[in-house]
């Protein structure tokens, strides 16, 4: 999908301001709030709006230790790659996961309450992978910046 100068203007005020009202979202970006909410069905039918979220603290939600663990695989085939990305969706800890060039296959960010809990993920899921020859893993400090989206230049057009 081509995006005209108000499909971002309509992507920037949603990413800063995903609870607007459909009406004020149409006077923010100078259409009528039936053409606003044509665009905004277009956006979402083509993808380009994957969703709207809720973002919650991990750590309100006791998930105080961020880990970053990358993972080589025995090999990049097809079958090898679909086997574990069917098997890593399966574990409710990892909040992403890349596959990704370079000396590891994957990296993957893990939610975990502690550092026992990250033990546990790492027997109980991690380490049972298929194909898994080697886990790497590292542990955030501190977040420095946690953006959802990269931000939508509207005068690029």
């Amino acid at each position: 999908m081509q995006l005209d100068s108000i499909d971002l203007a309509i992507l920037s005020t949603l990413q800063s301001n995903g609870r607007i009202s459909n009406t004020a979202l149409a006077e923010k970006v100078g259409l009528s709030p039936s053409a606003c909410s044509r665009r905004l069905d277009n956006l979402e039918k083509s993808g380009t709006i994957r969703g709207y979220h809720t973002r919650v603290s991990n750590k309100a939600l006791g998930y105080a230790l961020t880990a970053i663990v990358h993972i080589s695989l025995s090999g990049q085939f097809r079958k090898t790659l679909r086997e574990f990305e069917e098997a890593i969706t399966r574990c409710p800890n990892v909040l992403a996961c890349y596959l990704t060039s370079g000396e590891y296959d994957y990296i993957l960010r893990i939610a975990a309450r502690d550092l026992a809990d990250y033990e546990r993920i790492h027997r109980d899921w991690l380490s049972s992978l298929p194909h898994v020859v080697r886990i790497n893993s590292s542990f955030a400090l501190r977040e420095v910046i946690d953006r959802p989206n990269i931000g939508i230049a509207t005068d690029r057009l």
